[in-house]
């Protein structure tokens, strides 16, 4: 069994310098990421309906998903430097595009059918140029981080998110009261400064020697023999679902129960300071732990706060929900980043990444779409259905075969 570094100050201490340019440049742009949460409130605003607003929110999915094929490509093939600041520069200009094209289209009186095509279209490219970076960023993080402390590096990475989180989307509520175009303006900015960040500060990482080596192909075939990181992204996909209801009909489940904007804005900030405060402590317990019973544990409190959600009408209730499913994610997350860098092949890192880009957009996809399906039918259903997929993910993580997990174990 490989050494165990004492504690969390051991533990920060052995991160390389670089680490924490990347959980800079990751802060920032979390930030700033102020479009995605009040997409949908922001399209219901512009007139489209619940039902198109989903639509559009699945979208973004779509570019999350080709994010993911290119992004793990890039990363691989050209470098997770040059993957960043392509993903960052690219982003900043479509979410200044989105605002200016809605507004065109709403004053050239085309038909429904055109505009709702033209801002999904728009949409689907905020979803890949924002997301082209994560597959680097993960990867990059792997290459920096030898095994035996990346719970902890993905803890940090996390934290940055997450702050990033806690405090953008409180900002992000005031300034919506104003104008919904602050928030594509304020994304663009933090995305461009990200981008800058990357290219003085960040290291290349490693790359494949050839095109035909960073290709998905080969990357695939053993991909698709791997059984514990198919099961753990079958898992992934089930909390996926779950968790993108956040980012949907959460905000319509506030605002059904007579809630403000603000108050949406203050759910999600709840969850960031939840896990600022706790995550990257808990890490040096949780990397001590088998991975799998430390995952299923935190999807079942996933599950948990999602499904009781349905009987959450007022502000302390929500808080008491985000605050179990919060729980589940400081314990399972971080886990599970640490899990598939030791599943992945050193030369595939981008790939594999780039792969649970698909579960996740999967999720992204699934959950604005079948969860506003549901939503409009029975709110009650829908909750209960996300506490149904956290279960499922427990289950699924809990199967996963036993061979080699000692060292994953060591390693995690």
């Amino acid at each position: 069994m490989s050494e165990r570094l004492p504690n969390l100050a051991a533990n920060l201490r052995a991160l390389p310098p670089t680490v924490w340019v990347l959980v800079i440049g990751t802060f920032i742009n979390r930030f700033g990421t102020f479009v995605v949460p009040f997409l949908l409130l922001y399209l219901s605003d512009e007139g489209f309906s619940i039902t198109q607003s989903g639509f559009v929110l699945s979208a973004y999915g779509v570019g999350n998903f080709i994010a993911s094929w290119f992004g793990g490509y890039f990363a691989d093939r050209f470098g997770r430097r040059n993957t960043t600041v392509l993903s960052m520069f690219s982003s900043a200009i479509v979410m200044v595009c989105i605002p200016w094209a809605v507004a065109e289209l709403s004053a050239a009186n085309v038909s429904e059918g055109v505009r709702l095509a033209s801002v999904m279209a728009l949409t689907v490219l905020a979803g890949m140029t924002a997301e082209l970076y994560r597959p680097a960023s993960n990867a990059l993080l792997t290459d920096l981080v030898p095994k035996e402390n990346r719970v902890t590096a993905f803890a940090v990475y996390r934290l940055a998110i997450n702050a990033g989180w806690a405090f953008g989307p409180a900002a992000a509520g005031l300034l919506a009261k104003y104008s919904f175009v602050y928030l594509f303006l304020g994304d663009a900015i933090t995305s461009a400064a990200y981008g800058i960040v990357a290219i003085f500060f960040l290291p290349h990482g490693k790359r494949s020697k050839s095109p035909e080596l960073a290709r998905w192909g080969p990357a695939l075939r053993i991909i698709l023999r791997d059984r514990k990181f198919l099961l753990y992204a079958c898992a992934s996909l089930g909390i996926g679902f779950s968790y993108f209801q956040t980012h949907s009909t959460l905000a319509l489940h506030v605002r059904d129960a007579g809630l403000s904007v603000a108050v949406y804005g203050l759910l999600h900030s709840l969850n960031g300071l939840i896990v600022i405060l706790f995550e990257l402590p808990l890490s040096p317990w949780t990397q001590r732990r088998p991975p799998r019973r430390m995952m299923s544990i935190g999807f079942v409190l996933v599950g948990i706060g999602f499904g009781l959600t349905a009987w959450a009408h007022d502000f302390r209730m929500l808080a008491l929900t985000v605050v179990i499913w919060s729980i589940g994610e400081i314990i399972s997350f971080p886990v599970g980043g640490a899990y598939v860098a030791n599943l992945a092949p050193d030369d595939m890192r981008g790939r594999y990444m780039g792969f649970m880009g698909f579960v996740w957009s999967a999720g992204m996809i699934l959950g604005p779409t079948l969860g506003t399906f549901i939503y409009v039918r029975s709110p009650v259903a829908l909750w209960l259905t996300c506490g149904a997929a956290g279960l499922f993910a427990a289950l699924v993580i809990s199967i996963s075969p036993n061979e080699g997990d000692a060292k994953s174990e060591d390693s995690a």
